[in-house]
């Protein structure tokens, strides 16, 4: 017999020929089962139309019929889901990415595993699709999406307007014209339809995930991080499934194209020689100190731009290259002010070129502001004037919410901004590269602003994956992405339960949860056990 050979990770015995079973296999098919469960639940406990396409049909309004059943799927579903993507995350922390733990395909076969059933499952956790769809019709009939909402421009009795929760029916569009003009396309081809319409947008966004999963591994190497961790953290994250896939938001676009304008204006795939070692540095990739290379530049400006004018928050990343190609040219104000009046041209082209060529002008950019109108509890400004109104309300000072709101909101916005320009100075002076700069700064942004929601967060999550963060960092990201992710309700807003609904669902989908769990590890001793028996094969 042969001897056996160590493993590359040189703490196990393997003999020659037998192949050890993939690691991440039985996390792998319990995320499967989740997002299977999620796609079933969905047909009934999703984000569903009004009216309800699937009512009357034999088995797939099955679901639809007992909304506490399919609720009860849909948690169970998420809960595997996150598991199993935690489980994958603490091989790789543990295990540095290398052997025994996955490698970078089998992640990625992973993650596109699970997405194939959120995908092919009606919108969960979000209606904002529904919106999107109403802008675009109003975009198409040739109305100003900027100054009419949805019940304005087409009524309230509109097949594109029933479905979208009350709060936002007579708001205008608050999305940059790059995204309306491709509604406009949307509604060219699907016409009312909303089940054809949903199922285009989220073809949309699945190609701003393909460019996320294009450009992200790229910038991972450039800061000297694992591809595979990066795409694992920042891709296969339950938020992204969650919310970019499943939930269809057009983050997905915006962050795409961000990410692949980054990589083009920061100059390649390259990692800094010092950062990576003389060895890692040997392979002919582009450093962080070569000259930049001005098409790329402008090119990845281009796109940045593009991405800000589906949300203008994408705008940011062009402070951090602009900071990041004056250091390279030598540092000082002289040299900012000439990379910023340079970025600042082909900024005012692309923008102009797209508000002229698409007719829709520049009226976004008095909508930004349209969805402070809700007091969002995760956000930190919010919370603090709510906080200072109610105790004002006890002290006999009156109600002076709207005013305390207004105070909080701006402190935090000056505090977002005193933030961002710190981190530019600090890019400036090379102490922070741009891509953490990118990410902390949409971070400062989106922590301290007037509305926080879910899938914001991931404007700062997906950059920061592709960096060197602390190892603290990314066990509290994992935690984090994990806890938010189960914290919205797959219906979305405007749902109506009954009392027990939700509570009895809740308790039902724990209960399918447990059971699974019980027979995921018995499938793990077993495992286990195989292996054991193959690592002590004699010599």
């Amino acid at each position: 017999m042969a001897a056996p050979a160590l493993d590359p990770s040189g703490s196990t015995v393997v003999e020659p020929g037998v192949r050890r079973a993939d690691p991440a296999r039985l996390a792998r098919r319990l995320g499967l089962t989740g997002a299977l469960l999620m796609a079933i639940g969905a047909l009934g406990a999703g984000a569903l139309p009004v009216p309800n396409p699937l009512n009357g049909l034999r088995l797939i309004g099955l679901p639809a019929r007992n909304a506490t059943l399919a609720i009860a799927l849909t948690y169970a579903g998420m809960g595997m889901l996150v598991l199993a993507w935690l489980w994958i995350g603490r091989m790789l922390s543990a295990r540095g990415a290398i052997p025994p733990a996955p490698d970078r395909f089998s992640l990625g076969r992973t993650g596109i595993l699970w997405a194939i059933p959120l995908a092919m499952a009606p919108p969960m956790f979000s209606k904002d699709v529904y919106s999107y769809l109403a802008q675009s019709a109003i975009t198409a009939r040739g109305i100003d999406p900027y100054v009419f909402g949805p019940a304005q421009a087409l009524g309230v009795d509109d097949p594109l307007t029933r479905t979208i929760p009350t709060i936002w029916r007579e708001t205008p569009a608050p999305y940059g014209p790059l995204f309306l003009m491709a509604g406009r396309g949307i509604t060219a081809l699907t016409g009312n339809d909303v089940v054809f319409g949903v199922l285009a947008h989220r073809a949309l966004a699945l190609c701003g995930i393909a460019l996320i999963l294009w450009a992200l591994p790229k910038l991972a190497r450039r800061c000297g991080v694992e591809p595979g961790l990066a795409l694992w953290l920042g891709v296969a994250n339950p938020l992204v499934l969650f919310h970019l896939v499943s939930g269809i938001h057009n983050e997905a676009l915006m962050i795409g194209l961000l990410l692949a304008g980054l990589h083009l204006a920061l100059g390649g795939g390259g990692a800094d020689r010092r950062m990576l070692g003389g060895a890692r540095g040997a392979d002919h990739r582009v450093g962080l100190d070569d000259p930049p290379d001005w098409p790329r530049v402008v090119a990845g400006t281009v796109l940045i731009t593009l991405g800000a004018s589906v949300k203008i928050p994408a705008l940011l990343a062009l402070g951090f290259v602009g900071m990041d190609l004056a250091r390279r040219l030598g540092g000082g104000w002289r040299r900012v002010g000439g990379v910023a009046a340079l970025l600042g041209v082909v900024v005012v082209a692309v923008y102009a070129a797209i508000g002229f060529g698409t007719g829709l002008g520049f009226g976004w950019i008095n909508t930004q502001g349209t969805a402070n109108t809700i007091r969002s509890w995760m956000s930190l400004s919010t919370d603090l004037g709510q906080l200072s109104a109610q105790l004002g309300i006890l002290a006999g000072l009156g109600d002076h919410t709207d005013t305390t709101l207004t105070i909080a909101r701006g402190i935090g916005g000056l505090a977002a901004a005193l933030a961002c320009g710190w981190l530019l100075w600090a890019t400036l002076k090379g102490r922070v590269d741009p891509v953490t700069g990118v990410g902390v700064g949409l971070g400062a942004v989106v922590l301290l602003g007037p509305v926080v929601h879910p899938w914001y967060l991931l404007w700062a999550a997906i950059p920061l994956a592709a960096t060197k963060g602390l190892p603290r960092y990314r066990r509290f990201a994992l935690a984090a992405s994990a806890v938010i992710a189960v914290v919205v309700p797959p219906t979305g807003a405007d749902f109506n339960f009954r009392a027990f609904q939700l509570p009895l669902a809740i308790v039902a989908g724990i209960v399918m949860l447990l059971v699974a769990l019980v027979w995921v590890r018995r499938d793990l001793r077993r495992e286990q056990a195989r292996d054991a028996a193959v690592t002590q094969l004699p010599s």
